[in-house]
């Protein structure tokens, strides 16, 4: 079995979700459920070793656009949210994450140190990311708090605006230069990211906010849950030039195992085989290189290939990864190692 640290998934917005509704999140995780894509059982059984888990601002009202007769669809940017609801969702997110942790369900790291060692002991490596920065004010106090309490990565924006830049939205087919990108805010932003150790992520970012991280960053360019555009001409997918540029930096791209960004048609559907998971693969290796491709599921977000399920069904992937030419070395790469060694360049280890 081939140990997988991946680079984002929703569980934090699944677990919220339900314990507003009653639910305990410590045994929810812990002892598992028939819901969503992950938990511990579930992750156990997929090699599911441990991953960046995102604080992530839903308004409630995100629903895909229907395509049209041809296929094409474009599903408007949400409108931007407010600062202090946003704020108390991601405090109630990061609550859900210490209990976790302070139950030994997972741990929760914040070197690579930690996430060896968690794995070592078979023990979920959780990884506070914030996808999209609604929670962060100007002034960016709250990011330093968040940072104190464990945040160790952050996107700038999810798929609408904020007062840091501004997100791509889900449409097909569409480039990704759909607008601006890094605000002066936004900027600010990079820099105390790049000060403090943070990881960026570019996933959701438009391509002008992409090439504004590159020329701003010191960190490796990081594009945690995108695939490729050549492939799958969604709007949320990376061009070859993006890729070429994160060759260039020695970052990495992390497969989404999203159904809408796999298909060559970009709709959503279960029914998606794994050999569209493969040829994005192999896209990403011959553009960047084995050392720039990892895992970004994308769990408890989106729709996955019905092959794959849940996190439980994540050595399918491996398999048929196996399958078509990947061997042992390349495999620990694209599963783990890829992802280990970007975040110790982030958090100033190396």
């Amino acid at each position: 079995m081939q140990l997988i640290f991946d680079g984002h998934n929703d569980v934090l917005l699944r677990l919220l979700n339900n314990m507003q509704g009653g639910s305990d999140p410590v045994a929810e995780f812990r002892d598992g459920t028939d819901q969503g894509h992950i938990d511990g059982p579930r992750a156990r059984a997929g090699g599911l070793a441990g991953g960046l888990c995102a604080i992530y601002i839903s308004s409630g009202h995100f629903e895909l656009r229907k395509p049209e007769e041809n296929g094409h669809y474009a599903t408007p940017l949400e409108a931007p949210l407010e600062r202090q609801p946003s704020l108390d969702i991601a405090l109630a997110m990061a609550a859900i994450a210490y209990k976790l942790d302070r139950a030994g369900a997972w741990t929760l790291c914040r070197t690579t140190a930690d996430i060896r060692a968690a794995i070592e002991k078979g023990q979920f490596a959780a990884v506070l990311h914030m996808e999209g920065c609604e929670a962060i004010d100007k002034d960016l106090v709250a990011l330093e708090t968040f940072y104190a309490a464990g945040l160790r990565s952050l996107g700038p924006v999810w798929s609408r605006n904020n007062i840091f830049g501004h997100g791509v939205p889900f449409a097909y087919p569409m480039s990704p230069d759909t607008g601006p990108g890094l605000t002066e805010a936004g900027f600010d932003l990079v820099r105390a990211c790049n000060r403090l150790g943070i990881l960026i992520d570019l996933s959701h970012i438009t391509e002008k906010g992409f090439w504004d991280v590159a020329k701003s960053s010191d960190q490796p360019l990081i594009a945690s849950h995108s695939n490729a555009h050549a492939l799958t001409p969604v709007a949320r997918n990376l061009t070859d030039k993006q890729m070429d540029a994160i060759r260039e930096r020695r970052g990495l791209v992390g497969l989404n195992y999203a159904t809408t960004m796999l298909r060559p048609d970009g709709q959503e559907g279960a029914d998606t085989p794994l050999s569209d998971m493969v040829r994005h693969v192999d896209h990403m290796v011959e553009r960047m290189g084995i050392d720039c491709v990892a895992l970004g599921s994308d769990f408890d977000g989106a729709t996955i290939p019905a092959d794959i399920h849940d996190a439980a069904g994540n050595q399918k992937l491996v398999s048929a990864l196996t399958a078509a030419g990947y061997g042992a070395d390349d495999l620990a790469k694209i599963c783990r190692d890829n992802w280990l060694r970007v975040l110790g360049q982030a958090w100033h280890e190396a």
